[in-house]
């Protein structure tokens, strides 16, 4: 068995080079390696939506979608999404934003009243939204344990998962 080199230790303050699809737009980032994807799109590229709330990965603020899938950010550094096809809260609505539409779910979240202060609705929607994509079929109860890994301090969650329901209903009448 030959030994395999251990991986070298990054310096601090040592600058990575890498290129992400964030929204749809191909950008190349140059940010400290060791760096979490949240502080990257927040700090490198301007998108302040993803927000940080606890940063070790438990209340899923930072949730953005990495290739079509939720992922915190605050647990990834931005190196390891160099290549990857990145969605956050700016670009979950359909075209530019001074004059984008709301996407379903955020629509249905503002007719249900969703949400109160907003700090955790960017991992909400983004978490819910890639959950519809998966699960048009999906129950009360099944919308309740998807989003159970993301915290709210203001609602109580009902009105959260009744406008997850409500952009399912939509989106079985649209079918």
């Amino acid at each position: 068995m030959t030994e395999q080199p251990l991986p070298s230790v990054v310096p601090p303050g040592e600058r990575a080079r890498f290129s992400l699809t964030v929204n749809g737009d191909e950008m190349v980032v140059e940010a400290e390696a060791r760096r979490s994807l949240a502080d990257v799109l927040r700090e490198e590229c301007g998108l302040t939506g993803t927000h940080l709330g606890c940063e070790h990965g438990v209340c899923g603020a930072c949730t953005v979608l990495l290739d079509g899938r939720p992922v915190r950010s605050c647990l990834m550094l931005g190196v390891q999404a160099g290549g990857a096809a990145i969605t956050t809260v700016e670009g979950l609505a359909d075209g530019p934003a001074a004059d984008a539409a709301y996407h379903p779910v955020q629509q249905a979240m503002h007719d249900a009243h969703g949400f109160q202060c907003g700090f955790c609705s960017p991992g909400f929607l983004l978490t819910a939204a890639a959950y519809l994509e998966r699960r048009p079929d999906a129950t009360r109860d099944d919308v309740r344990e998807e989003l159970s890994g993301n915290l709210c301090r203001c609602t109580g969650y009902a009105s959260i998962i009744d406008g997850v329901l409500v952009a399912l209903d939509r989106q079985e009448e649209q079918a």
